[in-house]
């Protein structure tokens, strides 16, 4: 409970927001669990002033503590974020398991000319020939995880690092590479798998961490070699590469594929794989690379080529892993639609570079509680009884996760703060028989 705001919390979700108060001032916390818990109770607009009557504090408080908290109050955004990642690997990752990391990045649609780093960036969601938007473009990293009540793989957005034109941080892949960096030294001990797009490989990925691999979709027309020679005993510096390989065309018109087994986008099917060990020099320099070509629909040539800095992985998890890439897509989705992120209207710099980051702890906070203490197996026979023409609906959806949340914060706010304390129809009933008993005794 809030001492100075009145706001009652779950305990279930109490538990949760406990482990980010090291990261604030003790005022900031309160302030911090009170946005937190009207950003999820909050049906509509996700404002900070949405965020503020969605707590029921509107009339309470005064907006400049909500607005503060953002642009002035004392907590850092990428100690969050590590907080949030560290909190849903240590709930719903196994232990000693690999870290499944997503990366990319998306578009979050701002208006004005003085709002923080908004510019034209590519927007893949406009419909039309021109896919261009204005806005704030983020870089995101979500963990990859395996929920008990639902099949598919899901994402989990738990760090996010602005792009600003004209600075180092214009750079996509240098913004995903130091996340993932600190990630991982956050992490001691563990092995952190990567996932991204084509656009998200270069020579940035020549300082990652050890313990880090890094798998993306190779360019066709990526300048690969083949390992270096022996050395022969000469004077002189040895080779650090072989020869150039011919283009993956060529490479893939001579391949001998192999039949493989494997489950992607909820199907099991068989498709022709081939992998080959390699350089990929001007991007990961003298540490090699395992390129996998797929052939699935095509009778010659390939279809997708794969690329990994993981040593002698095999091709079945290669591929599964870059197809499972696809829950980031639907967890940014999720985050737009469902959490209504990135529609607070800040605009000064440190309110807008700090603004995405907690709402996206919040819907990673939201997906961890119900993963550890909302579910119910009687939450999807309710969904279809309130909805009968989901006849094939046999696992909760993200919606019916943040609904769950919202009604159960939502009744919080209606149970008395303390078991034994009194009824307010019950403190007028003493108070009526307190007058009573003054009566009779003059």
């Amino acid at each position: 409970m809030l001492p100075d705001a009145v706001l009652p919390v779950p305990a279930s979700l109490m538990t949760l927001l406990a482990v980010f108060s090291p990261l604030f001032t003790a005022p900031s916390f309160r302030t911090f669990t009170a946005l937190a818990c009207g950003f999820l109770a909050q049906p509509g607009k996700r404002t900070v002033c949405g965020m503020l009557t969605g707590a029921g504090l509107s009339r309470r408080w005064p907006h400049d503590r909500a607005h503060s908290f953002f642009s002035r109050a004392r907590w850092n955004p990428d100690d969050l974020g590590l907080c949030a990642a560290r909190l849903v690997i240590a709930l719903l990752v196994p232990d000693r398991g690999p870290v499944e990391v997503l990366i990319d990045d998306t578009l979050f649609r701002r208006r004005g000319k003085r709002v923080w780093a908004a510019s034209w960036f590519h927007d893949g969601s406009v419909a039309g020939p021109v896919k261009t938007g204005y806005g704030n473009n983020w870089v995101v990293l979500a963990v990859r995880v395996r929920l008990p009540m639902i099949s598919r793989p899901a994402a989990v957005p738990v760090m996010a690092k602005l792009v600003i034109n004209g600075t180092m941080s214009a750079s996509r892949l240098w913004l995903a590479r130091r996340m993932v960096t600190r990630l991982a030294a956050g992490l001691p001990g563990r092995e952190v798998h990567v996932t991204a797009d084509s656009a998200y490989a270069g020579q940035e990925l020549k300082e990652l961490p050890g313990g880090v691999t890094w798998t993306t979709r190779l360019r066709s027309n990526a300048a690969l070699y083949d390992l270096p020679p022996e050395r022969t005993g000469k004077r002189g510096r040895p080779r650090a590469r072989g020869d150039r390989l011919p283009s993956l065309a060529k490479i893939a018109a001579t391949a001998a594929f192999s039949q493989v087994t494997v489950t992607r986008y909820g199907k099991t099917e068989t498709i022709a794989g081939h992998a080959f060990t390699c350089l990929w020099y001007c991007v990961t320099g003298t540490e090699t690379v395992t390129v996998v070509l797929i052939r699935d629909k095509s009778k010659t040539g390939y279809d997708l080529a794969l690329v990994t800095t993981q040593q002698r992985p095999g091709i079945v998890a290669v591929i599964e892993r870059y197809a499972a890439r696809w829950a980031i897509e639907v967890a940014i989705e999720d985050a737009k639609q469902l959490f209504g992120t990135g529609q607070a209207r800040n605009r000064t710099a440190r309110a807008v570079e700090r603004t995405i980051p907690f709402m996206l702890a919040c819907q990673a906070i939201a997906i961890t509680w119900y993963s550890t203490a909302g579910h119910s197996p009687a939450d999807t026979a309710a969904r279809r009884a309130n909805a009968p023409w989901y006849t094939s609906k046999t696992e909760p959806s993200t919606a019916d996760m943040t609904a769950k949340l919202r009604r159960v914060i939502i009744a919080a706010k209606f149970k008395p703060l303390r078991p034994e304390q009194p009824k307010p129809e019950e403190i007028h009933a003493i108070r009526l028989a307190w007058e009573d008993a003054e009566d009779l005794a003059a």
